[in-house]
């Protein structure tokens, strides 16, 4: 497992340290989208700083992207495999549950495409839809 690991890290020019090791199998187990409190829980006792040094690096070489859900923090999730550093191509759906608050990534629902008038760039797309999830509404 760990060689596999290693692989990915290499894959998206990181280099597979003790921690980013950890970071990624912890994020590969989770079901939905992780703030950097909850990697701090899940991987105690490690330096908050630590940890959010390796995200920003995940997310700078393509390998997380971050999601703004209205929070307050950041929540991450793993980005599709032809994601790559400084650009990212996972325009889906993201999803916040207002019951347990948790925020899944919706790959299937991608973000439809927005024709801006002229002289206007994009420089981000994003969409949040908000209810209540599958395990939630039972």
């Amino acid at each position: 497992m760990i060689k596999d690991l290693e692989v990915v890290l290499t894959k998206k020019e990181i280099n597979p340290t003790a921690m980013r090791l950890l970071v990624l199998e912890f994020m590969l187990k989770q079901s939905s989208a992780i703030s950097l409190r909850d990697l701090e829980k899940g991987l105690e006792p490690s330096d908050r700083i630590t940890l959010y040094r390796v995200l920003k690096k995940f997310e700078e070489n393509g390998l997380v992207h971050s999601i703004d859900d209205g929070s307050g923090a950041a929540k991450y999730a793993i980005c599709k495999e032809d994601c790559g550093a400084g650009h990212h191509h996972d325009l889906h759906v993201h999803f916040f549950c207002n019951s347990c608050k948790e925020t899944s990534c919706l790959p299937k629902s991608l973000i439809p495409q927005v024709v801006l008038p002229e002289g206007f760039a994009s420089e981000e797309v994003s969409l949040m839809v908000k209810g209540t999830c599958n395990k939630c509404i039972r």
